[in-house]
Formats: structure tokens, C-alpha cells, sequence
């Protein structure tokens, strides 16, 4: 099991992989006036940990599980094409495996003697969580680790770009990030529970506004975040 400092590290915006350029989808969503104060984006960030947060939690600690196991290349494989059946929009999905390569990246420089050579090797590179899985395993973290630093992430990158987009008050954004740390951690608990399961049965919850946000965000000239 990972230390708790190396769980807090994982799960550290600055982990170089570039989350912070990303705003989850919020960006769109202020664009069209359904975020525009602290409560708005309380709500948003409640649906988020339910759909995309439980989703990517459950998939991050699948593959951690998958991570000894024989089989490890068949059983990723299989992650991702379920994880890319899950993810609607196109440009969603882009993001996902960009995001992943960057993880990849990260993970590689800073574990080199861990095997990320399994993932599976489409052209647009693995899927984030699944990727995710693996950062886990080389770090020692279970699959209940991977799944709060998963679910954690959904939240913390959204409430992070709120204060940029809106000029919300920071100290009442993290107090907003405490009040939702129960719901943060039941997430990953039923995150990792669903884990166990077969690949097509994972997690499947959607948000197809927020699929539409994304299209919408993706044709924009000029943006403050990638997503």
C-alpha cells in the first residue's frame, strides 16, 4: 500500500501531466449560463462526481486491479474499448487520450522501471483512468486508492478553473470542495467495488448536456482552457 504522502502526490493538481490546462467541461458550461456562482457550480460538480467521476474511477481501478494480473495487455485492451463506448462525444474522448498520453509521459520519467508497455497501443494513446491505473500500481497505491485520487481530480480540476472563469472566492471553493468530500468518497468506494466486475459491466452513468459542452467548447477559436 502507498504511503499517505504518495496518495496526496497522485492526487496533486501539479502532478505534471497537465491537468491543469483543463476545466472539465466548465468553461462550456459558463459559456452558456448554467454555472454562474457557487452554488451553480456545486451542483455542477455533484453531477460531474456522478457521471464522468464514478466512470473514471470505476475504469482507473479496474486497470489497477488489471495491473499483476496474466493477461494484463487483453484485459486493458477491453478496458479502453469499453471506456471509448462510454465516452459519447468524440471530442471527449480526444481529451481523454491526450490526456493519458501526458500521464503516460509522467509516469515513465518518474517510474522507469515500471512496464506501462501492456496499455493498449491505438494511435491516439490510452485512455486517461487506464493509464491512471497503472500510475497507481508503480506507486503502490490499491485499487481504493486509485479510484479517490480518480473521483478527487473530477471535482478538484472544475472548482480550480471556477475561480478563473468566475472570480469566485477561493476559501469558499475549497470549502465548497470539504462539504463534498463524503460524496467525493463514496464515489470511489462504489468506484472500486464496481471494479471487481467485467469490463462491460463497469459504470456506464452519462451526461449528455455535458457531451454537447464539450462539441460546442472543441469549435472554439479562442478558449482559456482545452477543454
Amino acid at each position: 500500500m502507498a504511503t499517505p504522502t504518495m496518495l496526496l502526490l497522485l492526487a496533486d493538481g501539479r502532478f505534471p501531466a497537465g491537468a491543469h490546462a483543463h476545466s472539465a467541461g466548465l468553461e462550456a458550461a459558463v459559456a452558456a449560463g448554467r454555472v454562474t456562482d457557487l452554488d451553480t457550480l456545486a451542483a455542477y460538480l455533484r453531477g460531474r462526481l456522478a457521471t464522468a467521476g464514478l466512470v473514471a474511477a470505476a475504469f482507473a481501478a479496474a486497470a489497477r486491479g488489471a495491473a499483476w494480473s496474466t493477461g494484463r495487455a487483453g484485459a486493458l485492451a477491453r478496458l479502453d474499448a469499453e471506456l471509448d463506448a462510454r465516452t459519447a462525444s468524440p471530442a471527449q474522448r480526444s481529451v481523454s487520450r491526450r490526456q493519458g498520453r501526458a500521464l503516460l509521459r509522467a509516469g515513465r520519467r518518474i517510474w522507469p522501471a515500471a512496464t506501462f508497455d501492456d496499455l493498449p497501443t491505438v494511435p491516439d494513446g490510452p485512455h486517461q483512468p487506464l493509464v491512471l491505473g497503472l500510475v497507481g500500481a508503480a506507486a503502490g497505491l490499491d485499487p481504493g486508492q486509485v479510484a479517490t485520487v480518480a473521483a478527487h481530480a473530477t471535482v478538484t480540476g472544475s472548482a480550480s478553473a471556477a475561480v478563473r472563469l468566475l472570480g469566485l472566492d477561493p476559501y469558499q471553493v475549497q470549502a465548497l470542495l470539504v462539504r463534498l468530500a463524503g460524496a467525493c468518497d463514496a464515489v470511489a468506494a462504489r468506484a472500486a467495488r464496481a471494479a471487481e466486475e467485467p469490463p462491460e459491466r463497469l459504470p456506464a452513468a452519462a451526461a449528455p448536456l455535458a457531451d454537447i459542452h464539450a462539441e460546442a467548447h472543441a469549435t472554439w477559436e479562442v478558449r482559456l482552457f482545452a477543454s
